[in-house]
């Protein structure tokens, strides 16, 4: 483990690297040069050859990977696409679920007078499923710790899937009831775990990487 340009850096191979994105970080470039900071010019800086290969929410941490040429940049952008990409969030959320665990699938779209919000649309929604699990409740605080499972990788996805079901994500300016923003100074997910496939134009050997929540 690594730290460069703040960024902590959990893997390096001749193919691949993985990184830790803190929360508030940009994963790729925004619009200005307000907005030019971000993971992707950080580990450039060190490795100009590096390449996006998926990118995480502003507000959310944990792990991102980037190939090191194009190549593979290739295979691991059809990995994501055929779902051979295994990623595992955790998240607080408002409320106690009853149940102990679920599948929320509902087709997502983008709101386009509100964007970059996303909603919920089911005559032209694209099919979006994410799988959650109860880790602990907090009944005092009146709030859960979830793992999450996206099998669909839409925008916002896990945060709008959340709060349609009644249990927004703790700091959430977007899709959280303004209460449950206030109640954390961060969005309160993690990108906590990215196994990856291998294939025979891209990684030699599969690859699983695991990051602690910071919360």
């Amino acid at each position: 483990m690594t730290t460069v340009n703040d960024v902590t850096l959990l893997h390096q191979d001749a193919q691949l690297l993985v990184a830790d994105k803190p929360a508030g970080l940009l994963s790729v470039p925004g619009r200005g040069p307000a907005n030019a900071d971000c993971l992707a010019s950080r580990v450039q800086a060190r490795w100009p050859e590096a390449l996006v290969v998926h990118r995480l929410d502003m507000g959310t941490s944990g792990l991102m990977a980037f190939a090191r040429s194009p190549d593979v940049q290739r295979a691991l952008h059809r990995a994501f696409a055929e779902r051979l990409v295994h990623k595992r969030y955790e998240a607080v959320v408002a409320g106690l679920p009853q149940a102990d665990g679920g599948q929320i699938d509902l087709p997502l779209i983008v709101d386009w007078p509100n964007r970059p919000r996303q909603m919920v649309c089911h005559a032209r929604g694209k099919p979006s499923q994410t799988l959650w699990q109860v880790l602990s409740r907090d009944e005092a605080a009146g709030t859960s710790r979830l793992s999450l499972t996206p099998i669909t990788g839409r925008s916002h996805q896990l945060r709008v899937h959340l709060a349609a079901i009644g249990h927004a994500i703790l700091g959430d300016e977007l899709y959280a009831p303004p209460a449950w923003h206030a109640a954390a100074p961060r969005l309160l997910l993690h990108a906590c775990d990215l196994a990856l496939p291998a294939q025979p134009d891209g990684l030699p050997a599969p690859l699983a990487f695991h990051s602690p929540p910071p919360f």
